[in-house]
């Protein structure tokens, strides 16, 4: 996370050269509104609406925070038992991957029936996209220990909650960190295509869609560009909790040296 202005340089010109190419192509080729704002005009969107887009973003925001912290908890502890009891998780390997196969878009209309259309099917859809990056992730972490380790802690009378919490957790910390950063992105997807499917006027992906059907395109864009914001923010969040917890860990170590 300790970037110094040259590594952030690159990524900000291009990020200008976009824009400003962006605009030009715009102008050039006269493309219309509904196919592609200017950047200026979602700028002005952003800018005057603002007071209706940073609630609705804040609203959908909470609806994926929770379905992170829900489906992020359930893979860990899940990738824990799964880890513990090896013949569990082969079983019911197969089947959670069957699950992950299916298309969440499918899922939303099923999640609204079980808990209705307001925050909780949200909740629990943000919740399944979260889970299953998080599960397999911590489960591979729980199980990549070498086979010495596992040795010399025995030799020692460890028992097993002694091995999972001095070294199948640790060696798993990096994979957990990889999935969150991963789920916290999915978990802002997830809240808003559940949102597509109806609730409240207050949500994200309800004013994007309602934008959008009343050609007012400039301001579905600008309700994009505050989900993308949120998105980075909840990013960034996670990886400064990795930073601040693995700052033992010989991988932290490493890129900071």
């Amino acid at each position: 996370m300790r970037r110094g202005f040259g590594e952030w340089a690159p990524p900000l010109a291009i990020g200008v050269l976009v824009l400003v190419g962006w605009q030009l192509l715009i102008d050039v080729f006269d493309i219309q509104k509904f196919l592609l704002p200017k950047p200026t005009e979602i700028a002005s969107a952003f800018w005057h609406q603002r007071r209706e887009l940073w609630p609705a973003g804040w609203y959908t925001f909470t609806e994926a925070l929770w379905g992170f912290v829900g489906g992020c908890g359930f893979g860990i502890v899940s990738a824990l038992l799964l880890a513990r009891f090896r013949v569990l998780g082969s079983a019911l390997m197969p089947y959670f991957i069957a699950l992950n196969a299916v298309p969440i878009i499918a899922f939303a209309p099923i999640a609204n029936a079980w808990f209705g259309i307001e925050k909780g099917s949200k909740i629990f859809i943000a919740a399944v996209l979260c889970f299953f990056p998080v599960l397999v992730n911590t489960l591979r972490g729980l199980t990549s220990v070498r086979p010495s380790q596992i040795e010399l802690m025995r030799s020692y009378a460890a028992g097993d909650v002694a091995v999972f919490r001095r070294v199948r957790i640790p060696t798993a910390l990096p994979y957990v960190f990889s999935s969150l950063k991963v789920a916290s992105v999915l978990a802002m997807i997830g809240a808003i295509v559940g949102e597509y499917f109806g609730g409240s006027q207050q949500q994200l992906g309800i004013l994007i869609k309602n934008s959008a059907a009343l050609f007012q395109f400039e301001t579905a864009w600008a309700a994009i560009l505050v989900a993308c914001i949120l998105g980075i923010a909840f990013y960034l969040a996670v990886s400064l909790l990795e930073s601040a917890t693995m700052r033992w860990h010989p991988s932290a170590r490493g890129a900071q040296a």
